[in-house]
């Protein structure tokens, strides 16, 4: 895209704020170029996260009905997904994911549930619930 071309149609999703994209200068050289977003990125943003919401009212379901723990949860709540908690906790993907079954996740030591609360960005008491 040519820097004149870069949207600057406006994007709910940004608040009003920019964004850096980059763009082909008139010399042929890549420059950054701020931009408020443009209609395709907004609709895109929200379907994306509307999912992520619907993923963690599901997963509080399931954490209420006993089948999943409230990790599961906390992890779409904060628009993650496994890969993403995996690498964000240095944990394998099968870890996390049995992590999700209640029984064990009950039995994981405190200092495993602190670096889940940290990645999440919640408390280690409210990583227990799902609130």
């Amino acid at each position: 895209m040519r820097e004149s071309e870069v949207p600057q149609e406006g994007s709910r999703t940004l608040a009003g704020h920019r964004k850096a994209v980059y763009a082909v200068a008139e010399d042929g050289k890549l420059r950054l170029v701020p931009s408020r977003g443009w209609e395709v990125e907004e609709i895109v943003t929200r379907q994306a996260v509307e999912d992520l919401e619907r993923r963690a009212e599901q997963a509080r379901a399931r954490v209420l009905a006993g089948e999943s723990s409230p990790l599961e949860y906390h992890m779409y709540r904060a628009r993650m997904d496994l890969e993403l908690l995996s690498q964000t906790t240095g944990l394998w993907r099968w870890r996390v994911r049995r992590h999700f079954r209640p029984a064990v996740f009950s039995r994981l030591p405190l200092a495993l549930k602190q670096r889940y609360a940290a990645a999440l960005g919640v408390s280690v008491e409210a990583l227990g619930k799902a609130e």
